[in-house]
């Protein structure tokens, strides 16, 4: 088995761009089928979701809308236990169908401080799709709607997720050694 070396941390091949395709071609069924009729809003959150984010939009065949948002809690391979928001929302969600977009769920601490702000804008509904989860991990129990993959709580990079700004090009997903 081949390993990549990232900064100063080695990677094994963990899941395969095939399996990351399958997987979003599932959760953009699920999506498709419980809003049928409806227009929800997406709002993927940045950096890491936007692979994600993209290649579930393309699948999606409802009237829909993206935008995104920015917020950051890690620093290196662990969290800061802070959630920083960076470029703020511009969409309004008042009576709105709203499915937050998520690279990766694993303490939850973003999405417990994120989701009760959205809240408070009163959408009509609120969901979150993550392409991955990490229970052994979680602090914050979030309800995920459509999930992709979980996993166990190792540090994993590629599809979006990074090592200290590297490794978000990678068409598969990779587990840290």
């Amino acid at each position: 088995m081949s390993t990549l070396k990232v900064h100063d941390k080695e990677f094994i091949p963990y899941i395969t761009s095939q399996q990351i395709e399958e997987q979003v071609t599932r959760v953009a069924a699920e999506i498709n089928k419980d809003y049928e009729g409806k227009r929800p809003l997406f709002i993927a959150i940045l950096n890491g979701a936007f692979i994600f984010a993209a290649d579930l939009f393309k699948k999606i065949n409802v009237e829909a809308e993206i935008c995104f948002i920015k917020l950051a809690s890690y620093k290196g391979v662990k969290s800061t236990g802070k959630v920083i928001t960076a470029i703020g929302l511009d969409a309004e969600l008042y009576n709105r169908d709203v499915i937050i977009v998520e690279d990766i769920v694993d303490t939850g601490k973003t999405l417990s401080q994120f989701l009760p702000q959205l809240e408070h804008h009163h959408p009509a509904s609120l969901k979150v799709a993550s392409l991955l989860h990490k229970p052994a991990a979680t602090v914050h129990s979030i309800k995920i709607d459509y999930l992709g993959f979980t996993i166990p709580d190792k540090f994993v990079l590629g599809y979006g997720l990074d090592y200290d700004g590297l490794g978000r090009n990678l068409k598969e997903i990779y587990q840290l050694i």
